[in-house]
């Protein structure tokens, strides 16, 4: 019997060297698992729908599946604290508003995440629509005949939105400054509290989602005064926005992006923000998110960057004036 001239070290190196080109080739082979996509609200919402379908789509660009996984509460910071403190290894990925972003930070001096620091994101894919909306009993029809009915009886209208601190509550505080009126703000937790409100006629006004509010004015039972942001949601074309009743450059709606933790390599950072824009040029997407009473609006992880930088002084600025405090 032979018996073999190598040393241990070199029988080692060999295997190692056997062994180098599977290793590399698996590092590289992102994605080898399931991705998670969490959303930090309830399921039904606006933002539950878009996860759904952009996360099925874009995991079929990846070649893996995105689960989704719903982890609500305490105005998303449930949700976005895990995403934070997750590996960033490209499969744990964040769905989120601007509430995640920018209004949680102008509300807590402490959170268990940084807007900035914590995340980077892959890029935004839709825009929220938001709509200034009256009972059909109240004598208003125009965002005019509001101010001045408010001007008229100051301490008298109250307005209502999907809870406090909410996109919803500050795009109404933003609405109002701007118009030099006062109206009461009551917080309801969700849209569906506010809308059965409205509908039932015990608050004048509320400031909510198209996509909440659509059925609703289909059936004649809501009005739709304006719509804040800086164009005309695509299934209300009627509906004029704030800034062409009266008050120029006003532009104020929710968006939704894509993000995760802080420091992706470099090679999964960029493949999953080229299945993003992939993603979110697919003709059904676009079609099933205006379905929805939202607005698909991809704008790659620079501009989403630069937009969470813009809008939180503005936010810390609307809540000091506003006096808007975290519940």
């Amino acid at each position: 019997m032979m018996k073999s001239t190598l040393s241990s070290g070199a029988m080692m190196a060999m295997a190692l060297a056997l062994l180098a080109p599977w290793a590399s080739a698996h590092a590289q082979a992102y994605p080898a698992k399931p991705i998670q996509l969490v959303i930090p609200f309830p399921p039904g919402g606006a933002t539950d729908i878009v996860g759904r379908l952009v996360g099925k789509k874009l995991g079929e660009r990846l070649g893996q599946p995105v689960v989704i996984e719903n982890r609500a509460g305490a105005g998303t910071i449930i949700g976005a604290a895990f995403v934070a403190k997750a590996p960033a290894d490209g499969y744990t990925l964040l769905i989120s508003s601007g509430s995640t972003f920018t209004v949680n930070p102008a509300l807590n001096a402490k959170l268990p995440y940084d807007p900035i620091k914590s995340f980077e994101p892959i890029g935004q894919v839709a825009r929220v629509p938001l709509l200034v909306l009256a009972h059909p009993g109240v004598p208003v029809n125009d965002l005019k005949q509001l101010v001045a009915a408010v001007q008229r009886t100051p301490d008298k209208y109250v307005f209502g939105s999907f809870g406090n601190g909410t996109t919803a509550h500050f795009t109404g505080e933003l609405l109002w400054g701007a118009a030099g009126i006062k109206l009461t703000h009551v917080a309801y937790k969700g849209s569906a509290p506010a809308m059965n409100d409205l509908l039932a006629g015990q608050i004048p006004f509320t400031v909510d989602t198209v996509a909440a509010a659509l059925p609703h004015l289909n059936a004649g039972k809501v009005k739709a005064i304006a719509a804040t942001g800086a164009r005309r949601a695509t299934q209300l074309p009627n509906v004029p926005t704030v800034a062409e009743s009266g008050f120029p450059g006003f532009s104020a709606d929710s968006w939704l992006a894509i993000a995760a933790p802080k420091g992706l390599a470099a090679d999964v950072r960029a493949r999953l923000q080229k299945a993003l824009a992939d993603t979110m040029k697919d003709a059904e997407v676009r079609d099933k998110l205006i379905a929805s009473g939202l607005e698909p609006a991809y704008e790659p992880a620079a501009a989403v960057a630069a937009r969470i930088e813009d809008e939180l002084p503005r936010m810390r600025a609307i809540a000091l004036r506003a006096n808007i405090r975290a519940e």
